[in-house]
């Protein structure tokens, strides 16, 4: 599968949702079961072929991966909830060009909890 594409922006509410759906499990879910657990978290009664639909779109962009089950479709995450946002960050840099993407990292960095860059600080470490 070619997830080069694959971007977090431009998400809708419902893609969304189902992305955080499909990150909370380890079993892939059929339209069924990510409808129910829709249902479950928000309150919503959401139609059947509306999941069905946007669960095939995510599908199409590559954010989800599936398979057949019978006569239906079982779907999981094609990648972190991690990757997928180092994606769009990647893209976003790209995206205003030039070679400031490790000054953009830096600032970024200056705002970042104390917790969190003793993180960085040990990624970087281990590189």
């Amino acid at each position: 599968m070619n997830r080069d594409n694959v971007s977090a922006n431009g998400l809708g509410d419902l893609e969304r949702a189902i992305m955080e759906c499909l990150w909370a499990t380890e079993t892939p879910l059929i339209v069924r079961e990510i409808a129910e657990r829709l249902e479950q978290t928000d309150g919503k009664k959401r139609a059947y072929t509306t999941v069905m639909t946007v669960a095939d779109r995510l599908a199409k962009k590559g954010l989800t991966e599936r398979v057949r089950d019978g006569r239906a479709w079982r779907y999981s995450a094609a990648s972190s909830r991690e990757e997928l946002t180092a994606q769009a960050l990647r893209e976003t840099l790209a995206d205003w060009g030039g070679s400031a993407e490790s000054d953009a990292v830096l600032h970024f960095l200056q705002d970042m909890p104390d917790r969190d860059l003793a993180r960085v600080r040990k990624a970087l470490e281990a590189l």
